[in-house]
């Protein structure tokens, strides 16, 4: 769990899955003068050890090869494309749910008896990426009890930051309202303003 899933409030089960999915900034907004710098925290294998050396999902010695590097970086395209979409319509775009599950088949997960007496979900492959099966576990377990559904991207275009809907009803379209919300809001109001003289 990072500092932004804590701050944010993003429960513990999807807090690796929601940091993975931003790790990519593609934030292009200005605010109090200064634009936001855009940027990839996994452009190369060594970013992609150091991030998963830090939640504790990369095995000991393992070594990240520029094809497991590219498996990483299509698994988060997918998954940011998955939860882009609103809810409803998640399954309806049967390409982006075919390309999914094809990836998907390469995090193989195994259903563990816990010592407390309940179960997990870990991961069957052994190599270096076999930690980001446990962001496929979040995803599976969100898609399963719900929460996935408060997993969602920031309406802004200029935005586009994955964040977690607290509120009752689960209707936020913006990470922040009072700053993409706002944004828009205001942006909306002046459009009105032109077309209407």
């Amino acid at each position: 769990m990072s500092k932004l899933s804590k701050q944010f409030k993003v429960p513990d089960e999807l807090a690796n899955l929601y940091d993975f999915a931003n790790t990519l900034d593609v934030r292009h907004f200005t605010h109090h003068g200064l634009q936001h710098p855009q940027g990839d925290e996994l452009t190369n294998a060594k970013e992609l050890a150091a991030w998963m050396r830090q939640r504790g999902l990369l095995l000991a010695n393992a070594r990240i090869s520029p094809a497991m590097l590219a498996t990483a970086l299509e698994l988060r395209t997918l998954i940011r494309d998955y939860i882009q979409r609103d809810p409803p319509d998640r399954s309806r775009n049967k390409d982006s749910v075919r390309a999914l599950n094809k990836l998907l088949k390469l995090f193989p997960l195994l259903a563990t008896a816990r010592d407390d007496g309940g179960m997990v979900l870990r991961a069957a492959r052994d190599d270096a990426l076999a930690g980001l099966s446990s962001v496929v576990a979040e995803f599976y377990d969100g898609s399963r009890n719900g929460t996935l559904d408060r997993l969602k991207m920031c309406a802004s275009d200029e935005c586009r930051r994955v964040f977690f809907d607290r509120s009752k009803p689960a209707t936020r379209r913006w990470c922040m309202s009072s700053l993409c919300g706002n944004r828009m809001k205001t942006r909306n109001y002046r459009e009105r303003q032109r077309n209407a003289e």
